[in-house]
């Protein structure tokens, strides 16, 4: 399993429970696939550089996780198609 960066933002015009939930699902796919979620850290609401899709700010979330390539591709296929997430980006961290 390598270390890797989940961070994601999540659109500010749903109610709480729905913002909980779609956090929810994303660390409930790391950990059903056997990975492992070191460090969560929610961001708070921030102003977007430029406006996506007439937003214009977001709730931002970082998970540090271990994985395999798997979870990395579902991570991927739900953040593309889940339309409550602004946008996504997952990086690979060096091995120290």
């Amino acid at each position: 399993m390598k270390n890797y960066e989940m961070m994601f933002i999540v659109k500010t015009t749903l109610e709480e429970a729905a913002v909980k939930n779609t956090v929810k699902e994303f660390s409930d796919i790391i950990t059903s696939m056997n990975g492992k979620i070191t460090n969560t850290k929610e961001m708070g609401q921030r102003e977007l550089a430029y406006p996506i899709n007439k937003e214009v700010s977001g709730f931002y979330y970082v998970f540090n996780f271990e994985a395999n390539n798997d979870i990395i591709n579902e991570l991927n296929r739900k953040a593309r198609i889940n339309e409550n997430i602004i946008r996504h980006l997952i990086i690979k961290l060096d091995e120290e």
